[in-house]
């Protein structure tokens, strides 16, 4: 298939892929969190697991990458079958309504989505021209987005009057992890190329060798895990009672939670990610990421530091522009440095480390939160924010374009 062909396939299956992305993600950030909550009343432990369950999958993308790499799978098929496992996962928490399984199907299914995210910027890299990459990613995140909000409002509203309806949401969220097995199945791939490593976390070795991509991990690390910190308490803070945030003054429904977290989010993701996208393909990476850093400091301020009614939407509005510009560059800026037949080590790597940040962050959060001002969180977490975008700011020179291959392949002597 020439590469037209595969750019025109690989986007009209992405495009219905992207329905089922939108459910399933707002089913991890909001709704498996708000069913442990309101349904299961379920304990610190429980609800840190199902918040960092995407995160074993991340860590474990190294691993994955070398498996399928030595079987030769095409890498699209190789997260077709991961969506389908995901779907089995949902269809036993629905039948069997009891915490243990829920929470244990949790971390499954969200281990499953998120360790084939390498296998899929390896597509992403392979069947999207370069200079077009960021404008398909953005306009099928459109879709996505679009479909997280309106599910968002739909089932705020259900769990808002109907709360034991949760097991009809658990068989959408499986239904959809199907869907999405059906699409990657169908998308044209190669199997990777060899990379003559044996250990399974090969991969790693790029951390050491590639001093650019090594800073730039480091600056993540501090900003994710700031993110990842307040990311899953955005829930907690307006579920829980204890802290009395209220709306019109009464304690906030099912649905306003939904509203504040899913609903305004992603619309305000919708109408910014095509500027997003790009901009991701035409300018400095590293000035990319740190205006997006400035968001997301306005966004926990206001979110969580404000704490009045109008605080709580702008909150939530500058959180979803700023998600909006980190779908992009979270998902495709090893594209712009690594060599085009390691695009998915690199994002193995990238993703372990999200995955290390993904499962410590839920657990310090809600840790500290019962015994720390949530705004005395935020603030911490700001400064991680900070301290990440210092060690970007020195690396602006090499954010404009992308580094050429042979270039790099010297650089980290392979």
């Amino acid at each position: 298939m020439v590469a037209a062909d595969r750019t025109q396939v690989t986007y009209r299956y992405e495009r219905w892929r992207a329905l089922a992305s939108g459910v399933l993600e707002v089913a991890a950030t909001v709704f498996l969190l708000l069913i442990a909550v309101k349904h299961y009343h379920a304990g610190p432990l429980a609800k840190a697991m199902i918040a960092g369950g995407g995160s074993l999958g991340l860590m474990l993308a190294p691993w994955f990458v070398s498996r399928v790499e030595a079987a030769g799978w095409p890498v699209a098929q190789a997260a077709s079958r991961l969506m389908y496992g995901g779907a089995v996962c949902l269809g036993i928490m629905a039948a069997v309504p009891l915490l243990p399984v829920y929470v244990a199907g949790c971390v499954l299914a969200m281990t499953a989505s998120a360790i084939s995210v390498p296998l899929l910027i390896q597509m992403y890299q392979e069947n999207y021209p370069d200079r077009e990459r960021g404008r398909l990613f953005a306009r099928t995140m459109m879709i996505r987005i679009a479909t997280a909000a309106i599910f968002s409002e739909l089932a705020g509203r259900l769990l808002s009057h109907h709360l034991e309806f949760f097991q009809v949401l658990l068989v959408v969220f499986g239904c959809s992890f199907t869907l999405a097995g059906y699409c990657l199945g169908r998308c044209p791939t190669r199997a990777l190329t060899a990379s003559g490593g044996t250990h399974p976390f090969h991969a790693l070795r790029y951390v050491r060798d590639d001093r650019l991509f090594r800073q730039t991990l480091i600056a993540w690390m501090f900003l994710g895990f700031a993110m990842l910190m307040m990311s899953p308490l955005r829930v907690e803070y307006l579920a829980n009672p204890k802290y009395g945030v209220q709306w019109q003054g009464h304690l906030l429904t099912a649905g306003a939670v939904a509203l504040l977290t899913g609903v305004i989010p992603n619309v305000a993701r919708l109408l910014l990610n095509p500027v997003w996208g790009w901009l991701f393909d035409h300018v400095n990476f590293f000035v990319l990421r740190l205006s997006l850093n400035i968001a997301l400091v306005a966004g926990i301020l206001s979110f969580f530091i404000n704490g009045s009614a109008a605080g709580l939407v702008a909150g939530a509005i500058v959180f979803g522009i700023s998600n909006a510009g980190a779908d992009v560059a979270w998902s495709l800026w090893v594209t712009k440095f690594a060599p085009p037949d390691r695009v998915a080590d690199y994002m193995s790597v990238h993703t372990f480390f999200t995955g290390v940040r993904g499962v410590l962050a839920p657990v310090v959060a809600f840790s500290f939160v019962s015994g720390m001002p949530l705004h005395v969180l935020g603030w911490i977490s700001v400064g991680l924010i900070v301290l990440g975008s210092m060690f970007l700011v020195p690396e602006i020179k090499f954010g404009k374009t992308a580094r050429p291959a042979a270039a790099l392949v010297e650089e980290v002597g392979e």
